[in-house]
C-alpha cells in the first residue's frame, strides 16, 4: 500500500523527529516516510494483517474488514511494516507531568477546550452532536453550536435527560426513537465495521450507529461526540473507590489507567461512526485537552462527593448549572439498548443461564444461522 495517513503530515513528522506524544491535533495513524505510525491514544484505528510471513511487509488498513487476520497496530508505535509488531508506547509514551495549581489548571483546561472547538469547526463540514443530556455531550453541543440528536427507546433515561437538558439550554432536539427491530438490523453492520462481537462492545456501538444513521440521512457530514471525557477527567466510580478494577493506589493514577484504556475503545467508536458515512469529531480528545487533563491535580479530578470536578467547573462557564452538574448512565444503559438486546437474546432462546448468552445471540444474527430456539 502507498503512503497514506490520517492526520496532518507535517505534525506527524514533527512528532517523529521530536518524539512528541502530543504534538497538536486529534491523533494520527497510517504510513508516513515508510513507517507505520499510530498516536499514543490510538485516536485513529490502524490494523495490520497477522496472517503473513515474518520479514515480509505486512498488509495494513484503517479498518479490519479488508484484512484476512487483522490485529491492531499498537498505539504510540512507529515501525516499518516489515518489522515485528512493536510494543504499545514503544515510540511515544503518555506524558506524566506534574500537576498545576488548581486555578492555573482550570484556566489551562478552559483554553484547551476552546482550542479543540476551534479546531473542530475549522474544517468545512456540517456537524451534528450525539446528545445524551449529560455534561460531556452538552459542552460539545454548546462549543460547536451544532444540532442535537438523542437515540434511545421511548422510555429510556437518555431520551428524557436529553429533553430536559435541551430545554435548559434553549436548544431544539431530534429524538431517534428505537424499536427492537432496529437492533436486529444494525448488529451485523456494527460487527462488520468493528470486527468485534462481544456483547459489551456491541451494546456501546449500537446507539452510535443508529444515531449516526439518522444524522447521515438528514444530510450531515460529521457526528460530534463527548468521548474521552470520563477517562481524562475522572468520570468513573472505580477511580474513587480504587477497587479491584484498578491497579493504582491514587485517584490520579487510576485516571491514567483509564486514559491508557482509550486505544482499545476508540477504534470501536470511530469505525462505528464511519460505517454510517460520517466523520467522527471528538473535541475532548484533542492534544490540547489531553495535555491540560494530565496536569489536573487530584482535587479537580474525583472524590466520593463529585466526579470530573475540574471539567464540570469549566463546563459551568458555558452551561446551565443543572446540566453542568448532571450525572448520567453509560450509553448502553441510558439508551436501554443493553436491556433490549438482552431481551431479544432471551426471546431467541439464549437464556441467561447460558454462558455469554448475548454474545451467542450476536453471533447468530451475523451468521444467519439457527437461533437457540431453532436448535432446541
Amino acid at each position: 500500500m502507498t503512503d497514506d495517513l490520517r492526520g496532518d503530515r507535517t505534525i506527524v513528522r514533527d512528532a517523529i523527529e521530536r518524539t512528541d506524544p502530543l504534538p497538536g491535533g486529534s491523533g494520527f495513524a497510517g504510513r508516513v516516510d515508510g513507517r507505520l505510525v499510530r498516536d499514543v491514544l490510538g485516536r485513529e484505528p490502524l490494523f495490520v494483517d497477522a496472517d503473513e510471513s515474518a520479514g515480509e511487509e505486512r498488509t495494513w488498513a484503517f479498518e479490519p474488514a479488508s484484512l484476512a487476520e487483522p490485529v491492531r497496530f499498537p498505539a504510540g508505535a512507529a515501525a516499518s511494516a516489515a518489522d515485528p509488531l512493536p510494543e504499545p508506547e514503544s515510540y511515544w509514551s503518555l506524558p506524566d507531568p506534574e500537576p498545576r495549581a488548581p486555578e492555573r489548571a482550570l484556566a489551562a483546561l478552559e483554553r484547551a477546550v476552546e482550542t479543540a472547538a476551534d479546531a473542530a469547526l475549522g474544517d468545512d463540514r456540517d456537524i451534528a452532536v450525539a446528545f445524551s443530556g449529560g455534561v460531556d455531550s452538552a459542552l460539545v453541543a454548546e462549543l460547536l453550536d451544532a444540532p442535537l440528536y438523542v437515540v434511545g427507546f421511548p422510555d429510556s433515561h437518555d431520551v428524557e435527560a436529553a429533553r430536559t437538558a435541551a430545554d435548559a439550554m434553549g436548544r431544539d432536539l431530534t429524538v431517534v426513537e428505537l424499536e427492537p427491530a432496529d437492533l436486529e438490523r444494525a448488529v451485523p453492520e456494527v460487527v462488520r465495521a468493528t470486527g468485534r462481537t462481544n456483547a459489551m462492545d456491541i451494546q456501546i456501538a449500537l446507539p452510535l450507529y443508529l444515531v449516526g444513521e439518522r444524522v447521515a440521512a438528514d444530510g450531515f457530514d460529521a457526528l460530534a461526540v463527548g468521548q474521552g471525557a470520563d477517562e481524562l477527567f475522572g468520570g468513573y466510580e472505580k477511580v474513587v473507590r480504587l477497587d479491584h478494577r484498578v491497579e493504582a493506589e491514587t485517584v490520579r493514577g487510576a485516571v491514567r489507567e483509564g486514559i491508557r484504556s482509550l486505544p482499545d475503545q476508540l477504534p470501536r467508536d470511530v469505525l462505528t461512526i464511519e460505517a454510517t458515512g460520517l466523520e467522527p469529531v471528538a473535541p475532548f480528545l484533542h492534544d490540547a485537552v489531553v495535555e491540560a487533563a494530565l496536569r489536573l491535580p487530584d482535587e479537580l479530578l474525583a472524590d466520593a462527593d463529585e466526579r470530573k470536578r475540574g471539567f464540570r467547573r469549566v463546563a459551568a462557564e458555558y452551561l446551565p448549572a443543572e446540566v453542568a452538574e448532571r450525572d448520567k448512565k453509560a450509553v448502553q444503559y441510558g439508551s436501554l439498548v443493553a436491556r433490549e438486546l438482552d431481551r431479544l437474546a432471551r426471546q431467541a432462546g439464549y437464556k441467561r443461564r447460558i454462558d455469554d448468552h448475548v454474545d451467542k445471540y450476536v453471533a447468530a444474527l451475523c451468521s444467519d444461522g439457527p437461533t437457540a430456539r431453532d436448535e432446541n
